[in-house]
């Protein structure tokens, strides 16, 4: 997925075409057919920090989101009611305990790749603090040693203690944790929905189940990461209008329905859910809570996100405490706000 501010530069350069007037023809009847979410995905909002005029510059062809996976018939083994899954933190850790009691390995997930830690632990943030709080933590109002930030942090702590984490997680890249819980070595996965194709081919006979990461704070929302295939078009293309029509035609009911049954995605025309089977529906049921750091005005400094995953990493293997990573990620957080402030002076007057 093209990072925010990539997508930016390819607008501003004019290679983009603004797809706005067209969603919102006939009373936003294109519109309309999307989950907000995929379309928030090549949504340039008012306040967007790039000066990008505010517009949809893409269109969703598919989508998916990351959520828990649990093997049915393993947690049945550790003493767990398989007929409800744990929705609260309590009972997450809980069932690590039963896990560990019984001798089968807990958690598995992709850590080795910064980004999935970073994916549990934004669920968790937005869970907490809300995306406000989130938000302005990013714009610097907000310093990552706050009280909520070091209990996101600490969530971390409490998985590796509870015996939640299989041994290796965050050397792990996501295609082993995929073999390892499709072949009953692990009785939960941390994953996106296109484990459904992937789990298929591995175990065809595997049973489990799709839920969203239990609640910290039951009084919010737990949302997920969202993500999605998208298609632009060419601003300076000759046949740029053909290929409006061309994405009109392939995101109607009828073609998105096709696609979705034939490649197990979830489509991202709401109405074809209906016409889905299986565990796909399961992922399809979260997508009115999908959310991805691309939705905010404004993208954290690489090297603080940097900093925030490899902490976590360094929690997990107990090698620093949460209130140690929250100090080092907030030392960051001001290094580069230092050096943003620097180049924005030299910039200006550069420009003089």
């Amino acid at each position: 997925m093209m990072e925010m501010k990539e997508f930016a530069s390819l607008i501003k350069a004019g290679h983009v075409t603004d797809l706005t007037p067209y969603m919102e023809e006939n009373n936003g009847a294109w519109k309309s057919t999307f989950y907000k979410s995929g379309l928030a995905m090549n949504t340039f909002r008012e306040d967007n920090q790039y000066g990008v005029k505010p517009g949809i510059y893409g269109v969703p062809i598919d989508l998916n989101n990351v959520q828990f996976i649990y093997n049915l018939e393993l947690l049945k083994k550790a003493g767990w009611d398989t007929s409800r899954l744990p929705s609260t933190w309590g009972e997450f850790i809980a069932l690590g305990g039963m896990l560990k009691r019984a001798g089968i390995p807990g958690l598995v997930s992709g850590w080795g790749e910064p980004w999935m830690i970073h994916c549990l632990a934004d669920n968790f943030a937005w869970n907490i603090m809300g995306r406000e709080k989130v938000l302005a933590t990013i714009k610097g109002e907000v310093p990552y040693t706050d009280p909520s930030w070091k209990q996101v942090f600490s969530l971390f702590a409490q998985m590796r203690d509870s015996g939640l984490l299989s041994g290796g997680i965050v050397t792990m890249i996501n295609k082993e944790a995929e073999q390892t819980f499709a072949n009953e070595r692990a009785a939960i996965a941390f994953n996106g929905s296109w484990c459904v194709n992937i789990y298929a081919s591995m175990n065809p006979e595997l049973r489990y189940a799709v839920a969203p990461p239990p609640k910290v704070n039951p009084e919010r929302p737990m949302e997920i990461w969202g993500g999605a295939t998208n298609l632009v078009v060419n601003d300076r293309s000759p046949v740029k209008e053909e290929a409006v029509k061309f994405l009109k035609w392939l995101t109607q009911y009828k073609q998105q329905c096709y696609l979705a049954k034939e490649t197990h995605n979830i489509p991202s025309n709401s109405s074809c859910a209906s016409a889905l089977e299986g565990p796909i529906t399961q992922f399809v049921s979260g997508m009115d809570n999908a959310v991805h750091p691309r939705f905010f005005p404004v993208e954290e400094f690489p090297l603080v996100t940097e900093a925030f995953d490899k902490g976590i990493q360094s929690i997990i293997i107990g090698e620093a405490t949460p209130g140690e990573v929250a100090e080092k990620v907030q030392q960051t957080k001001l290094e580069e706000t230092k050096k943003a402030k620097r180049f924005k002076v030299l910039r200006e007057k550069g420009t003089k």
